[in-house]
């Protein structure tokens, strides 16, 4: 690739050029270099570009100051793909030529309008349940939308009849007027901009060769996909114009919350209750999964709002290999409606625990007082 001309060189003008100076300098140029004045002349075309991204930059304070101290290096990241921002070309035309409207087919390009156009992509908002999410599911969506029209066969026209050229601008889709140097172009009021009229419209479309149609469409749910997700269809969005490649369908996805089951990444959380003497002692229980059940050995002297892992027994990883884990935490069961005997016994058993915890107690505050004593007798 040959290397950038300087810019000012570019535009014939010196460093110290004025805004006025400059715009003039660009707007000769664009009028000798405009390819609409120069059809199929690929060098024009180049020189048009050049120049253009000249003026973008001089035209700019901050980026004239970046470019005269550090040249086209100080210009990375603020300009666009291959140099030039073509997202600023109808501002740059618009400050060069006024209110000419569409000049040089700026805002509207002097060539046909009507050749193949992309069909729109659609977006369909799908709920899905922690089970699909868990095992996987194929499941089929009812997809309202337009369709390429099988009685014409997309053309808009009769059968038996078809498409004529638009004799207002013999199929260019756009009318253009002179006026003076410039060349100004609007889309064609009687074709619309297509380049063709349709004298004999198809009954069955209205003359326009899309159809709506309600189109059941299978989508198939990976495991461990999660709320916020995109699955992209293609070619399942609505069909094309004059013989373009039709849209992508999206599927966004929401999974729905569970009964028992939280998600926290690619972990499940389900609660378990168990009883005292379980907490204490220790136990084994039976845990549902989405699946079905198993087994969780719970820890003598479990506290209350412990969590406990099962591995592996969480949400699949997305497109990877493995799962999460199951995570139960525990809530310990206060009984209620004691029986005398289960009374007793549970006053039995404080007593028990109190007289342990009376004995450490006395022999911290006899500790304390004989401490106090020794510095009174001192």
């Amino acid at each position: 690739m040959a290397p950038k001309r300087d810019y000012y060189e570019v535009l014939n003008v010196s460093r110290n050029a004025g805004e006025d100076e400059i715009k003039k300098a660009y707007r000769k140029l664009a009028i000798k270099y405009h390819p609409d004045k120069n059809p199929d002349n690929n060098e024009a075309e180049e020189k048009f570009k050049e120049a253009t991204e000249a003026y973008e930059v001089l035209r700019d304070s901050e980026k004239r100051s970046r470019y005269d101290q550090f040249g086209h290096a100080g210009l990375e990241g603020m300009m666009g793909a291959g140099g030039f921002d073509f997202g600023n070309f109808e501002d740059i035309v618009g400050d060069i030529f006024g209110d000419f409207g569409d000049i040089f087919g700026v805002g509207g390009s002097s060539r046909r309008q009507g050749g193949p156009k992309r069909g729109r992509s659609l977006q369909y908002d799908l709920q899905i349940s922690l089970e699909d999410v868990m095992l996987g599911k194929a499941l089929t969506i009812d997809v309202p939308r337009l369709e390429t029209c099988q009685t014409c066969h997309g053309t808009g026209a009769e059968v038996g009849s078809k498409p004529e050229t638009c004799p207002e601008c013999f199929g260019r889709g756009q009318v253009t007027r002179t006026q003076g140097f410039f060349s100004m172009s609007r889309t064609c009021p009687r074709c619309q901009g297509n380049g063709r009229v349709i004298p004999n419209p198809c009954n069955e479309c209205s003359g326009q060769g899309l159809v709506r149609k309600v189109r059941q469409i299978k989508v198939h749910i990976p495991k461990g996909i999660d709320t916020g997700a995109k699955i992209q269809m293609r070619s399942e969005g609505e069909a094309g114009v004059n013989g373009g490649p039709p849209g992508d369908l999206f599927v966004m996805i929401r999974v729905a919350p569970h009964e028992f089951f939280v998600r926290e990444n690619n972990d499940l959380v389900t609660r378990a209750k168990i009883s005292f003497p379980q907490a204490a002692l220790g136990t084994t229980i039976e845990i549902p999964t989405i699946d079905g059940t198993t087994k969780l050995t719970v820890p003598s002297g479990t506290q209350f709002g412990a969590r406990l892992r099962i591995p592996n027994k969480g949400v699949p990883y997305y497109n990877h290999y493995g799962s999460g884990d199951l995570i139960v935490e525990i809530q310990v069961e206060t009984p209620t409606n004691l029986t005398e005997p289960e009374k007793e016994l549970l006053e039995a058993f404080g007593r028990a625990r109190d007289e342990g915890e009376d004995e450490e107690r006395s022999g911290f505050f006899d500790k304390l007082f004989h401490r106090h004593d020794d510095h009174d007798e001192s």
